[in-house]
């Protein structure tokens, strides 16, 4: 990178709905388009966005990381409140700082933690439709909780990965895998070094459908070292998913989402 050229990093929520995702496509709305267009009014060039990790369609963050390369001088305030003027009410900045050169969103990462939230209960809600899946039979977070463990460590994830799925390996390493109920509420909270296309979505449909087994923990286990995308459940709604949180090594001193941002599940509450 030239001396002229610095490379500054933000931190964006957003709520996917109405997005066919994170990546710009052809002829469709995406939350890269909207934030590149509103990043460039404010460098007065074109800016390209790198993020931490591409978004399907209909799928939400509140801690979504990127970064691009500018030759503008602004300050920190301007890239924020100058983008956030020109970007929907779906979208909104949090942060943004200068970083090294180094940086990558993407490849800099350590770990990425997605949660998907489920509405469970016999009616379905006026208020958080398209912010959770609504599953109306009863679920045991318990047993759920205890299936999730036998995901952590570093696996061959093929049962839970897309067809579509363009990664070179299956293998991933999860650290930590809960499943909490808050009232009507169920919270799968997943993070892991990287993740398969639809990973989380494919767990989740799994985590609901061997709940009912007499032990959930080695139902899950099968379904992993099967290997097997049709040995395990299907794949849950894009709208209860929540991009969480990216970790990065200190130095950097990317910032964890904004407190606001972090209350979203008393907020849905």
């Amino acid at each position: 990178m030239s001396a002229a050229r610095r490379r500054v990093a933000a931190v964006v929520e957003y709520d996917g709905r109405g997005y066919a995702g994170w990546q710009c496509q052809s002829g469709v709305h995406t939350i890269q388009e909207a934030v590149q267009r509103a990043l460039s009014f404010v460098a007065g060039h074109g800016i390209e966005a790198v993020c931490a990790g591409r978004t399907d369609a209909g799928v939400h963050a509140v801690g979504q990381v990127l970064h691009f390369d500018t030759e503008a001088r602004r300050t920190l305030r301007s890239w924020v409140l100058g983008a956030n003027t020109r970007l929907p009410r779906s979208i909104a900045l949090q942060w943004a700082a200068e970083v090294d050169g180094g940086f990558h969103a993407r490849h800099s990462a350590l770990r990425r933690t997605y949660r998907y939230c489920i509405l469970n209960r016999s009616a379905r809600s006026a208020l958080v439709d398209a912010r959770a899946a609504w599953i109306h039979r009863p679920l045991d977070a318990a047993a759920m909780a205890r299936a999730a463990r036998a995901l952590l460590g570093e696996h061959d994830f093929s049962a839970f990965r897309s067809a579509e799925c363009q990664s070179a390996t299956p293998v991933r390493r999860v650290e930590s895998a809960a499943v909490v109920r808050d009232g009507d509420f169920l919270w799968v909270e997943l993070t892991a070094n990287a993740y398969l296309h639809h990973m989380v979505r494919n767990i989740v449909g799994t985590l609901i459908e061997v709940q009912t087994r007499d032990d959930p923990f080695e139902a899950m286990a099968r379904v992993l070292a099967s290997r097997d995308r049709r040995s395990a459940g299907m794949t849950a709604p894009a709208e209860g998913l929540y991009l969480w949180r990216v970790d990065y090594p200190p130095v950097f001193a990317i910032p964890a989402p904004r407190a606001a941002a972090s209350g979203l599940a008393a907020d849905l509450v």
